[in-house]
C-alpha cells in the first residue's frame, strides 16, 4: 500500500513542479527594464499559411539594452514578421529597414511598472492555486486508499510539506521578479 501513497505523492509533486515551470515561463514573458529576446517568445508569424513561432523564421538579438533586432532567414518574411509583432500586442513599434526589423524598447514608466508587477502577482496567484489543487487532489486520493488513519495522516502531512515548499518557491520567484520590475 505504501507504493500507492508514494505514487500519489509523486504525482502531486510533479503537478507542483509543472506549476513552477509554468510560472517561470510566465515571468520570463513579463518585461522588466531591459530588452531581451524572450520578449518576443510568444510572437507567431504566418509562415506560408501556418502559424510558426518567430524564433523558427528569424534570428532575434539584443544589440543593446534598449533594442531588439529581428533578422529573418528569408527577406520575404519581413512583412509577416512585422505583422506578427504588431498582432502580438506587446506595445512595440517595429521598424522595417528592408534588411531586418528593429524594435526600440521604450523605458518603463512608473505606472507601467506597477501594471507589470500586478501581472506578475496574478500569474503567481494562478500558480499557487495550481499547487493547492494538486494538494487537494492528492489528499482526496489518499482518503480513498485502504490504509490506516495514521498512515493517511502521515501521507497528508507529506503532501502539505510539499505544498509549503512549492508555495515558498513561488513567493520567492515573485519577490525577485517584482524587484526586477520596479528597479529603474
Amino acid at each position: 500500500m505504501n507504493e500507492e501513497i508514494d505514487f500519489i505523492i509523486d504525482s502531486a509533486k510533479e503537478q507542483m513542479e509543472n506549476a513552477i515551470a509554468h510560472l517561470e515561463k510566465e515571468l520570463r514573458n513579463i518585461r522588466a527594464g531591459k530588452a531581451t529576446p524572450s520578449m518576443l517568445a510568444g510572437v507567431m508569424v504566418d509562415y506560408y499559411g501556418s502559424q510558426t513561432p518567430l524564433s523558427q523564421v528569424a534570428n532575434v538579438n539584443t544589440p543593446d539594452g534598449q533594442t531588439i533586432s529581428v533578422q529573418p532567414w528569408e527577406k520575404a518574411m519581413l512583412q509577416e514578421i512585422e505583422r506578427g509583432i504588431m498582432f502580438a500586442n506587446l506595445g512595440f513599434n517595429p521598424m522595417n529597414n528592408g534588411e531586418m526589423i528593429i524594435i526600440s524598447v521604450p523605458p518603463l514608466t512608473e505606472e507601467r511598472r506597477t501594471q507589470l508587477a500586478k501581472q506578475a502577482k496574478a500569474a503567481t496567484e494562478h500558480d499557487k492555486v495550481s499547487v493547492r489543487n494538486a494538494r487537494k487532489d492528492a489528499n482526496n486520493d489518499i482518503k480513498k486508499t485502504d490504509i490506516s488513519d495514521d498512515m493517511k495522516k502521515n501521507a497528508e502531512a507529506r503532501v502539505q510539506d510539499l505544498t509549503d515548499k512549492y508555495t515558498k518557491v513561488i513567493d520567492e520567484m515573485y519577490s525577485k521578479k517584482e524587484i526586477d520590475i520596479m528597479t529603474v
